[in-house]
């Protein structure tokens, strides 16, 4: 209906807003929602901080223990090296079997 101005009143704006709004708002419950919604997404961000700065600790500690393996890794390959050419220079100090020899 039309007020004495000739315009629509504001009473039917605001029946209409209502019947088409998809998400009711009701002032008390709306600010409870979103205050549980805020703590559980504060909650969400400080394990996800929490779970960041575990993995660089334990990252730090992969690093350090690759570290370690490689230094290992190395100092057994020098002694596998070490052991081959003992192994060689022994094999070369025996004196060669001749075909003669196998059979006896």
């Amino acid at each position: 209906s039309l007020a004495a101005s000739g315009r629509p009143c504001l009473s039917n704006y605001l029946a209409m807003y209502r019947a088409w709004r998809l998400t009711p708002i009701h002032s008390g419950h709306y600010s409870v929602v979103m205050i549980s919604e805020f703590d559980y997404l504060s909650e969400k961000i400080r394990q996800l901080a929490e779970l960041a700065q575990s993995l660089r600790r334990e990252n730090a500690d992969l690093r350090l223990q690759a570290s370690a393996l490689a230094s290992e890794n190395a100092e057994l390959g020098r002694r596998m090296q070490q052991a081959h050419h003992r192994v060689a220079a022994l094999l070369e100090a025996v004196p060669a079997v001749t075909p003669d020899q196998e059979l006896a």
